[in-house]
């Protein structure tokens, strides 16, 4: 099929338990791509196929899956919900053309469900809604419809209405076509009837129709305008009118129904073939120089011109990695090479192949607007672009949140620590919001990410795919330490063992350096007291001694050391002895400066819902941080402010009950301030302790 008028590609994204997992299990069986419904309560949904997702029943990583629907083809891409598997929703938002946004009928716009449609405004992706569940107890169509007015700030376009609540419910009311889709209780979607409109729900049916005639015409005047003159205007027209809105965002078709029961599917997928856009419609992708600023230039999709593709997922299976590529322009064949962008180096394609969740199907090539696999790439990972070696361009990259949670972890034998490094690169590629780094002062591993969950998924990876066994542990805070007088003194160091000595004195001066200096030599030695070539060994005897601190062992900084006067001897000096003389010193006067533990600060930034300002105010406050700025939005509040490092481990989870699951932060380093006493007295305790015990 090459036809990119009817080719659609969409990601089905929502809350935690909304419902998008099951959603697309009917999708695939009613397309017919899948013959035995998989459920998710049973660990056998098609597209959560990890061990982790099928035992807790949630979508941890991203699936894609090909079917066809009307003569359609549909790419479709099932997200996870939970928050800490945002970045898989961002990276599927960034490839896709449209999307499918599914709402609970009975818990509404969720936390989550408002994280995503931001992610989707920011990549400007047109979106159906599905109001799913309306057969739970507490289910209310129009109260969701509300929800998605007042909460995240949408027009519903309602193109629908539902026939019956909880129980009851049984259909929906198609408005366009004054038709009701009623399906019996069997749970076979194909077991449906079309009728016209239940007497009591004529006048609302009439009421909404008009409405939606309404919101759709503004998209054309000509109508709009015979609309108003009394002239019905006729279904091609209106559908071609919501079309023109979906696209350009103005509105989103709204439907209703219960996937679990298979009620309400088939509107849903008529809607994504007559409303959400083909490739061809949706803006051209930029491309941008080596420092990312645009060229000007366009990927245009169109498979006469030079390739164009992204990579934006990679995938580790029992084959070797998968890489996950969307075809902007151009084709992709098998056997050709193509050239990274970001490395400079091209790449042999080996193997393309269409997937079905973990399943999949060989092609020899594919084109502008498909969404397929490669095998064997070596060097490509989330971001980079591939392209025409003789037309080379790069595409706009991504760009993911830094992690905001870090646990150490350490390897329980020799066979793990071996196979430790290896699994952890291929967990790194996979999943670009997973950082790692070895923690220089400590040696231990840290492993960095977006919240408890997302590492605890992490580490049960770690033990059940790449059976590395490792234990976990809490990171240390890396401190540092300082000083805060100044003070003159001088030493000497004389060593006589029989012929030759050791012999050298300094009288300096130490004191606080400028903020942010590290460490800092000078030399004031007039008149040889101190030849010039002992100098050199004179700094690298403060410097060294700089890396481990008086009071609890951490490096200092912000210190500044004057050579001021000293002596020699002909014979016994030399740079050893005064390199010596040095260390020493430091060890005598550092005490007698003032020393001072310094704390990592860092710059926090929560989101929270309005109703939830004063709670995390005044928990940051507790925990010493400094408030900064407040700016209010659409959807709630963004608090700026600085808190202490050692303050913020737990914080996701403590955020989370406070704003019912709806606050979200990220932080980054900011600089060192001094460490209260109290808390300072604590640390250098927890050290000593510590260091007793080895």
């Amino acid at each position: 099929m090459t036809d990119l008028t009817k080719y659609r590609n969409i990601g089905i994204f929502a809350h935690v338990d909304a419902g998008k997992t099951t959603t697309t299990e009917r999708i695939l069986s009613l397309t017919g791509k899948i013959h035995k419904i998989g459920e998710v309560h049973d660990g056998e949904a098609t597209t959560d196929f990890m061990d982790q997702e099928r035992e807790r029943g949630i979508t941890i990583q991203s699936a894609a899956t090909t079917t066809v629907w009307d003569d359609h083809r549909l790419n479709i891409i099932d997200t996870p919900g939970h928050v800490d598997f945002t970045i898989e929703v961002y990276r599927s938002l960034k490839v896709l053309d449209g999307g499918v946004g599914v709402f609970c009928g009975s818990g509404g716009v969720e936390p989550q469900s408002e994280t995503n449609w931001r992610y989707a405004n920011d990549s400007e992706v047109a979106r159906i809604i599905f109001v799913n569940k309306l057969d739970r107890l507490g289910a209310d169509f129009y109260r969701v419809v509300d929800q998605i007015k007042n909460v995240l700030g949408a027009t519903p376009l309602v193109m629908v209405l539902p026939m019956g609540i909880e129980d009851d419910f049984s259909g929906a009311v198609d408005l366009l076509t004054r038709k009701a889709w009623v399906w019996d209780g069997s749970g076979d979607p194909m077991k449906y009837h079309i009728e016209d409109v239940p007497a009591d729900m004529v006048d609302k049916v009439e009421e909404y129709r008009e409405a939606l005639i309404e919101a759709a015409l503004e998209q054309d005047d000509d109508a709009m305008e015979k609309y108003l003159e009394g002239e019905e205007p006729s279904i091609e027209t209106i559908k071609a009118c919501i079309r023109k809105g979906t696209n350009e965002l103005a509105f989103f078709p709204t439907y209703c129904g219960s996937a679990f029961k298979n009620k309400g599917v088939q509107l849903v997928l008529n809607a994504v073939v007559d409303y959400l856009p083909s490739p061809i419609e949706v803006k051209p992708q930029p491309e941008v120089d080596l420092e990312g600023n645009e060229t000007g230039e366009f990927a245009i999709v169109d498979a006469g011109k030079p390739l164009r593709a992204l990579a934006f997922k990679i995938m580790d299976d029992r084959y070797g990695a998968l890489t996950f590529i969307r075809i902007y322009s151009g084709k992709l064949e098998k056997g050709s090479n193509v050239l990274n962008t970001f490395t400079g180096k091209t790449e042999r394609i080996g193997r393309i192949v269409e997937m079905h969740a973990d399943s999949r199907e060989e092609l020899n090539s594919a084109q502008a607007g498909d969404i397929v696999a490669v095998l064997g790439m070596k060097n490509v990972q989330t971001g980079h672009t591939l392209c025409d070696p003789k037309n080379p361009a790069t595409l706009e990259p991504m760009v993911f949140p830094d992690p905001v949670i870090s646990l150490a972890v350490a390897p329980k034998d020799k066979a793990a620590s071996e196979k430790l490094g290896v699994a952890l690169g291929k967990m790194i590629a996979e999943d670009p919001s997973f950082r790692v780094m070895t923690d220089e002062e400590s040696g231990e591993t840290i492993l960095m990410g977006m919240g408890e969950l997302h590492l605890d998924i992490k580490v049960d990876i770690l033990k059940r795919t790449h059976n590395v066994e490792v234990e976990v542990g809490k990171p240390q805070v890396a401190y540092r330490e300082t000083i805060t007088s100044r003070v003159e003194d001088t030493y000497t160091h004389k060593k006589q063992t029989g012929g030759s000595g050791q012999f050298g004195r300094i009288d300096y001066v130490i004191e606080p350096g400028e903020v942010g200096s590290g460490y800092v030599f000078e030399s004031k030695v007039t008149g040889g007291n101190v030849p010039r070539e002992f100098w050199p060994a004179i700094d690298k005897g403060f410097r060294d001694c700089m890396d481990v601190g008086v009071l609890a062992g951490y490096p200092c900084v912000d210190v500044k050391v004057t050579l001021m006067d000293g002596a020699y001897h002909a014979v016994d000096s030399s740079a050893v002895a005064f390199e010596i003389a040095a260390k020493s010193a430091y060890r005598q006067t550092m005490v007698k400066a003032s020393p001072q533990l310094m704390e990592p600060i860092m710059k926090v930034d929560v989101f929270t819902p309005d109703a939830h300002v004063g709670d995390v105010i005044g928990d940051l406050n507790r925990r010493r941080g400094m408030i900064k700025s407040q700016e209010s939005g659409a959807t709630g509040v963004r608090v700026n402010g600085e808190v202490p490092l050692a303050e913020m481990f737990g914080y996701i989870g403590d955020l989370r009950t406070m704003t019912s699951g709806r606050g979200q932060f990220s932080m980054e380093f900011s600089h060192y301030l001094p460490c209260p006493r109290n808390i300072a007295d604590v640390v250098i305790k927890e050290v000593e302790d510590r260091n007793a015990k080895k």
